[in-house]
């Protein structure tokens, strides 16, 4: 396990349940405009037009159960955009979970079989959103260790 991954089941782990509950009562959109940009930066130009088309108008959820935090986005004509409409596919897990993957420490078959990863909603989407992860492989950056 890597120190950010170690650091952050640390803090979900130390976490006492009145922040957790707090944290998930405030606005989602300070933590999806944050994710927005990263991804805009590391993931969408990894994306062919296609894809990027495929992908295209949909609100995808993430919430990261054991920190309380929910991003909500949709990916547009300029890239990755806050959503504020109902989501078609959520993608729930924890961080250490959601972090190997973004790594590429684990696949996404083994994380959502073992249940780390639980996904509702749109399964077709949830399909072609988990195989143009696997195709593009793990997100990097200065930001990220390797």
């Amino acid at each position: 396990m890597d120190a950010l991954a170690l650091s952050l089941a640390r803090l979900a782990a130390g976490a006492p349940l009145g922040l957790r509950g707090l944290v998930r009562t405030l606005p989602v959109q300070p933590p999806s405009f944050v994710l927005a940009r990263a991804l805009d930066r590391w993931f969408l130009p990894r994306l062919d037009e296609a894809t990027r088309t495929a992908l295209s108008g949909r609100v995808v959820e993430l919430e990261v159960q054991d920190l309380g935090l929910r991003a909500r986005l949709l990916l547009g004509a300029r890239g990755f955009e806050v959503a504020s409409s109902a989501p078609a596919l959520t993608i729930r897990g924890g961080a250490q979970a959601l972090w190997r993957l973004v790594r590429g420490h684990d696949d996404a078959d083994r994380l959502f079989f073992e249940r780390a990863l639980v996904m509702e909603g749109d399964t077709e989407f949830g399909l072609l959103l988990k195989n143009t992860l696997d195709a593009r492989g793990p997100l990097g950056g200065p930001w990220i260790p390797r």
